[in-house]
């Protein structure tokens, strides 16, 4: 077992919060993981996996499956929680829908999950090679279920129309934190336009899902209330996780939430009426993604 990377080494002691023994990974091991890193770097594709330091990366690629990052790996936002990198983007890469699809082919994928980088410097916020993307998977790969991980598109509606318009089974948008936070987490989003994201996406027929980081220094009522907003705006799957600084350059970590309130917040999100609520400390977006096109209210 190895700990996760949470505080780099050299950072001053008065400034860390100890990692509780839950705070644990296995290491990425296996003949499923090398094949999956195999053809991540033979079809020069992006992962969240990788660019995120997600914590399940061995868990998910040792069972071979993976969350592919269309758009290339440089974000044009400068979020204070997220390890991708920010700057200018390369040129789009109209082939890049095709190698994604004949990816999620070899690897025999039977539920893929998409996300991008935010590419607020195009027009169409990437929203045509999102489409493109969605299309060419489903042409190679028609049994292949697919939740898309979405950026706001900065709020031009036609751009969310073009996700809406080819239909993958789930579209999520996060929320990442709660109301008052939004400014000092996600530094260039919205929380009510990421809010009318979802309400547009569930007017549109898509089951909608979004998730929230926890111990950046929110209250429990706060975490509650977007839970409530989430679900008063059509969502119908919700992720809680812990946050985890990915270096000393972003936001701390001001606690580690225990798990016996991951689940209390989990029943709470069930009776309010959500749907799906995937609720722990090592939860991402993407984690047990292959659950969420279903219901989980017991």
């Amino acid at each position: 077992m190895q700990e996760l990377p949470v505080i780099a080494a050299g950072e001053p002691a008065a400034q860390r919060v100890k990692k509780p023994d839950w705070l644990r990974v296995k290491l990425p091991i296996g003949e499923n993981y090398r094949q999956v890193r195999n053809l991540v770097d033979t079809h020069k594709l992006h992962t969240i996996c990788e660019s995120g330091n997600c914590p399940n990366m061995g868990e998910c690629w040792g069972a071979g499956t993976a969350t592919f990052m269309i758009l290339g790996n440089i974000c044009t936002r400068s979020c204070g929680f997220c390890a991708v990198a920010t700057g200018r983007p390369e040129a789009v890469d109209w082939d890049e829908p095709q190698r994604v699809a004949e990816a999620i082919y070899l690897m025999k994928v039977k539920h893929a999950v998409i996300t991008s980088v935010d590419r607020d410097e195009l027009k169409d916020g990437g929203s045509i090679i999102w489409a493109n993307t969605i299309k060419a998977v489903r042409a190679l790969n028609p049994e292949t279920t697919m939740e898309t991980l979405i950026p706001d598109f900065r709020g031009i509606w036609e751009n969310l129309d073009r996700i809406i318009e080819v239909a993958p089974e789930v579209v999520s948008h996060n929320l990442e934190t709660v109301e008052r936070m939004t400014k000092q987490v996600r530094i260039q989003a919205k929380y009510h336009r990421s809010l009318e994201v979802i309400r547009r996406l569930k007017e549109g027929g898509m089951r909608t899902k979004s998730g929230i980081m926890l111990g950046l220094g929110e209250t429990k009522e706060e975490v509650v209330q977007a839970m409530q907003d989430l679900c008063d705006n059509g969502c119908d799957v919700v992720t809680l996780g812990q946050y985890l600084q990915p270096t000393p350059k972003h936001l701390p970590v001001i606690r580690f939430v225990h798990p016996d309130e991951f689940a209390e917040l989990r029943e709470i999100g069930y009776g309010m009426g959500l749907d799906y609520v995937e609720a722990g400390p090592l939860v991402r977006s993407s984690y047990h993604a292959e659950k969420h096109i279903f219901s989980g209210r017991k």
